[in-house]
């Protein structure tokens, strides 16, 4: 045991907090509270993170994420193996919380920390504005990677270091969930063959299937959005009933990622293109025939550029 933790000294409590997103003292409060800390020491005697406590941090980070309290989440971390931890009873990926990816860098701009000031207030006319006003001036896809994403974010992380903010980010998700719908499905499509888009099966969180929805529409790509938790045989009659020429499916977490299924899916004359989104995904197995996309934008070029245009 020794010998592994000289080869292997590991990251000291900087490190890991950057790594996850976290502040250091929310780490220091982990350990001490639910003792899920550093077990490794560095040879000078420094306690270190080792590849099992870090994983074991993103384990718990992602249970609180899907709605747990902090203690449960690391009392299953703590009990699990290393790997992907099991949700505790009663707590699962709730609605449409949690946001897609990332912040991007250089997020943290005057109009972002309005909108989170107005998040964190509950101010509903506030929160309306700014991410309609960024929405009309900037289009969906700049909106949501430069404003919408980065607040969304940053009241996660709040979450997942107190426990609290709930009411803050279902309220969020709600004004951005309105802003993106009233994007107008456009008038004249420039699409014949239908875009589907759907949440991978138990899926709940569906805000950026909004979010691809609306950037299509400003696009003139008019998309059918089946939303979260699409059982694997209902989209597959959606497939043999419509004939799509693209079919989109998130993933946000973990346990929603295995692809195996998406190799069952049922294929059409002209073929459909199958394109997958979302951290969830096991990408090393996902099939050869679906294309990952990263990045909204992303998305929105390769529906573009397939066979679901003219």
């Amino acid at each position: 045991m020794r010998g592994e933790t000289d080869r292997e000294p590991g990251l000291g409590v900087g490190a890991v907090a950057r790594r996850l997103g976290l502040a250091a003292a929310t780490l220091r409060t982990w350990d001490r509270r639910y003792g899920i800390g550093p077990s490794g020491r560095s040879p000078g005697g420094h306690r270190r993170y080792t590849p099992g406590d870090v994983a074991r941090l993103e384990a718990m980070q992602r249970l609180i994420l899907a709605g747990a309290p902090p203690g449960e989440a690391a009392h299953v971390a703590l009990r699990e193996p290393p790997g992907e931890p099991r949700p505790p009873r009663g707590h699962g990926a709730g609605g449409n919380r949690v946001p897609v990816g990332e912040a991007p860098a250089g997020a943290d701009t005057a109009e972002v920390r309005g909108l989170a000031r107005a998040a964190m207030s509950l101010d509903v006319p506030a929160m309306n504005d700014a991410v309609r006003t960024a929405i009309a001036r900037d289009g969906v896809v700049r909106a949501w990677d430069g404003l919408m994403v980065p607040v969304l974010v940053g009241i996660g992380r709040k979450h997942a270091s107190s426990g609290g903010c709930v009411e803050v980010e279902h309220l969020l998700s709600t004004v951005v969930l309105g802003g993106l719908a009233e994007v107008p499905p456009p008038a004249r499509p420039v699409n014949v063959r239908p875009v589907l888009l759907a949440c991978a099966p138990e899926e709940q969180h569906s805000l950026p299937l909004y979010a691809l929805a609306a950037a299509l529409a400003q696009g003139g790509v008019a998309a059918s959005l089946l939303g979260a938790r699409v059982p694997a045989d209902a989209l597959a009659a959606a497939i043999r009933r419509t004939g799509p020429g693209t079919v989109f499916v998130w993933s946000q977490i973990a346990r929603t990622g295995d692809p195996d299924w998406l190799s069952d899916l049922p294929g059409t004359r002209p073929a459909v293109r199958l394109l997958a989104g979302g951290p969830g995904w096991r990408r090393d197995r996902l099939p050869d025939a679906v294309r990952f996309v990263t990045s909204l934008s992303q998305a929105v070029t390769e529906i573009l550029d397939g066979p679901a245009a003219p």
